[in-house]
């Protein structure tokens, strides 16, 4: 099922209209569709599609010359197989895109460990090449941190060929009603909370099943896709993956700051588990937050460490700990006893990302009091707001989150009123509310009758 990506596709149509020579770096974590995506692209096209794999440079050669082969039934490459990179480069460029202009090399971070040189040697050959034919090339690749390192960075040495890059991130809410038409409001937030925005996740749910019956099927269900996921994720991409995982556990149950993650895991070296953060950040798997008024926030000390992905965040509150009884087939107990009389717990903290994302749809879309510059949480010693807008003037949209089966009353305000005046540069004062079960009567009227105060829908 290919869900959303319209602007993704009418960015990649525009570059193949050009009329020019373009190469795109696509990339992203895994499980985000960027081959679904290709695939979509490319259907109705004359194209190459290379997936590589971690085989070695010579049977990387040989499936790509068998597959130029299927293309073209080249007498001559038929005689003479791909023998180097350089050559295969070569012929792609200057014989195959004559009748195949769309060339799309899949998993390219594969090919290069079989050939730390691909990068210089595919700059030589699209420096040569690119000034005299007009090829759509797309370098496609899930690990992040070398598609912008080596691909992307100052010191690579492909910098500055691309024409374009496209960082394919997570879906967002507003797409699972794609997904599960039926699914009422509540529980598309619900899912969200478990499975966040990965296509790969969302397309194992069955639409016409309950979320309940698809959490025990695709979830705790011991021989299920998605039960085994994260620890196969890190073992796919990382080295060490145990000390990652130790890391993820340590965030999952509570332990946000570097300090805490440092003692909980009992690995010594404090820069250690700074790299280790580093790579699962770039992996797009931890974040760092740092409260939204921050001047500085690569340098603040007040940066506090979450699980970017939601589905790891459950599975570790819900399937790592409760092993014992899935493993024994205990699944009803498990969703019974520990899911279900928490699962309302749980996704409150999903809630307040799920209104900051409607925020900045109603921010592009000039429907707020003011054009926010930034947009996220805050806190400090003894106070915290769901949502900060701010414009960098002195004007401030303060937000709160209500996931609760009660309408959200008049009193809300007040209690907003009273954290806004920790902000003594707010010199423009504005309060915006979400709520899952609606407004109070008399709190739509308070809001009719003053200028300052909004109440959002967050679907």
């Amino acid at each position: 099922m290919f869900v959303d990506r319209e602007k993704e596709l009418g960015y990649l149509e525009d570059l193949q209209n050009s009329g020019k020579a373009q190469f795109l770096v696509l990339y992203g974590r895994r499980r985000t569709g960027k081959t679904e995506l290709l695939r979509q692209f490319s259907r109705e096209k004359k194209h190459l599609f290379f997936t590589a794999d971690l085989s070695s440079a010579h049977d990387q050669l040989r499936q790509l010359t068998e597959k130029v082969l299927h293309l073209t039934n080249d007498s001559f490459l038929r005689a003479q197989p791909f023998n180097s990179w350089e050559a295969a480069l070569q012929y792609m460029l200057d014989h195959l895109s004559q009748d195949f202009p769309l060339i799309i090399l899949d998993e390219f971070p594969y090919l290069c460990v079989s050939n730390r040189a691909l990068p210089s040697i595919l700059q030589k050959v699209w420096d040569q090449k690119s000034r005299t034919i007009k090829p759509f090339l797309i370098l496609c690749g899930s690990y992040v941190i070398f598609m912008e390192k080596e691909i992307l960075g100052a010191k690579s040495p492909l910098y500055g060929r691309r024409t374009g890059q496209l960082d394919l991130r997570p879906l967002g809410f507003d797409s699972l009603s794609d997904f599960f038409p039926g699914y009422t409001p509540e529980d598309l937030v619900r899912c969200y909370a478990i499975l966040g925005g990965i296509p790969a996740y969302l397309e194992r749910f069955d639409p016409a099943k309950t979320l309940e019956a698809n959490v025990k099927n695709q979830i705790l269900d011991i021989h299920s896709f998605l039960y085994a996921e994260p620890r196969f994720l890190l073992m796919e991409e990382l080295y060490e993956p145990s000390l990652y995982f130790s890391i993820l556990k340590a965030i999952a149950f509570g332990r946000t700051r570097l300090n805490e993650i440092v003692q909980e895991t009992g690995i010594s070296e404090r820069a250690k588990v700074n790299k280790y953060l580093s790579v699962l950040r770039g992996l797009r798997i931890v974040k760092r937050e740092v409260p939204i008024t921050e001047d500085k926030p690569h340098k603040s000390r007040k940066g506090i460490y979450s699980l970017a992905d939601h589905f790891i965040r459950f599975w570790f509150r819900y399937v790592y700990a409760n092993t014992s009884a899935l493993e024994g087939g205990d699944i009803l107990s498990v969703w019974n006893e520990r899911i279900a009389p928490d699962l309302e717990n749980f996704t409150s903290s999903c809630f307040e990302e799920i209104c900051a994302q409607k925020l900045g749809q109603l921010n592009s879309q000039g429907k707020l009091p003011f054009k926010a510059w930034s947009i996220g949480r805050w806190w400090d010693g003894s106070s915290e707001i769901d949502i900060v807008a701010l414009d960098g003037k002195g004007a401030y949209l303060f937000c709160e989150c209500k996931w609760t089966t009660k309408k959200a009353g008049t009193s809300l305000l007040g209690q907003l009123e009273q954290k806004a005046d920790l902000f003594p540069d707010a010199a423009h004062k504005y309060f915006g509310f979400f709520s899952r079960s609606g407004f109070s009567p008399e709190f739509k009227a308070m809001a009719r009758s003053r200028d300052d105060v909004f109440l959002f829908n967050y679907y």
